[in-house]
């Protein structure tokens, strides 16, 4: 699904990823953790198009396209999904016409019909249901005046929307208590199918142990550095990142 080869990327003229290389099947759920600054948030916005960041080097290959020759909306479009660590809020747009507007273009581009009125009702009030979302969020702005666990719960939520080949949930734990953290998991672990591949950025082995990746990375200073099985998040937990640095 996602092959990521020497990959490369400065912000400002500097370098924030050295080198990268990862792979990803159909179906895998992968961990990246690593400590602060070591470039976790900024391989996610690379992978997604933010502008602000260049690749110098490498490549990336997502079902077997090209997927840096994409603008970012072509990268939503192919199945690319990003749960903001820091979900923003949009006056103006209800979360409501916000989502039919996103899960049409996402239609479209797959050559699949628009969804009836009612059909798209259903499926909100389905997906709904596998994040515990409170229906009347729907008539609010995107994000506008609700907590930090119905930001994070309405990014799982639009995710369940949009049905995604590939779901990266940057920090998507981070600020949420112990019940909010198991609604997110539940949501996500609901929603994995065969050929739905997950990345989940962390610095916790808490959520892990709710979702159960298959294969954990560290990330440091811009290189992936050590790749084992869910018993390196415990190891992390355990005695820190210094060990990985010295071993």
């Amino acid at each position: 699904m996602l092959e990521v080869k020497n990959l490369h990327a400065s912000i400002d003229g500097k370098e924030i990823l050295r080198g990268i290389d990862l792979r990803i099947n159909d179906g895998e759920t992968h961990a990246i953790m690593g400590p602060n600054g070591s470039g976790k948030s900024t391989l996610s916005a690379v992978l997604t198009g933010n502008p602000l960041y260049e690749v110098t080097e490498g490549s990336v290959t997502f079902n077997g396209k090209d997927l840096l020759a994409m603008k970012p909306e072509q990268r939503a479009a192919e199945g690319l999904f990003l749960s903001f660590q820091y979900p923003v809020e949009i006056p103006g747009v209800s979360m409501q016409n916000f989502l039919k507007a996103a899960v049409t273009e996402r239609r479209k581009y797959l050559g699949l019909p628009e969804l009836k009125p009612g059909e798209f009702q259903r499926m909100l009030k389905e997906r709904q249901q596998v994040v515990q979302l409170d229906p009347k969020l729907m008539k609010r702005s995107v994000n506008e005046g609700f907590s930090g666990g119905e930001k994070k719960r309405n990014e799982i939520f639009q995710m369940a929307m949009l049905e995604p080949t590939l779901a990266i949930l940057d920090e998507t734990d981070s600020g949420l208590d112990v019940d909010a953290m198991r609604i997110v998991a539940d949501g996500v672990n609901q929603l994995k199918k065969p050929d739905t591949s997950i990345i989940v950025i962390t610095h916790y082995d808490r959520l892990l142990d709710m979702i159960r990746p298959q294969v954990v990375h560290v990330l440091w200073q811009g290189r992936i550095v050590k790749t084992a099985g869910p018993e390196l998040a415990q190891q992390i937990q355990q005695n820190g990142y210094d060990w990985i640095k010295n071993s």
